[in-house]
């Protein structure tokens, strides 16, 4: 992994309301932003930023769904943070 994108990463993880969204996410392996934002309480505005941020890192993968759009954990996580992501 590039130091450019170990840094990408670690910024990513490194702010509460986008652990909750890992941690949410790992319980239930997929959720569109409205039901995020809702279990996290965070508006709908402030959940989608968080979940561009996660994505751009590859943290998570998203799926476009008619008008919806659904995030789930990406898979090929490197191994360095998949322990990490499985603690939360």
């Amino acid at each position: 992994m590039k130091e450019k994108e170990l840094e990408k990463m670690l910024k990513a993880l490194a702010n509460r309301r986008r652990l909750a969204i890992i941690s949410l996410l790992r319980k239930r392996k997929e959720s569109n932003v409205g039901n995020i934002a809702e279990a996290i309480h965070l508006s709908i505005k402030s959940t989608s930023r968080h979940l561009a941020i996660l994505f751009g890192a590859d943290i998570l993968e998203r799926e476009q769904r008619s008008s919806e759009v659904f995030y789930r954990l990406n898979n090929f996580i490197p191994d360095m943070f998949s322990s990490l992501i499985k603690s939360l």
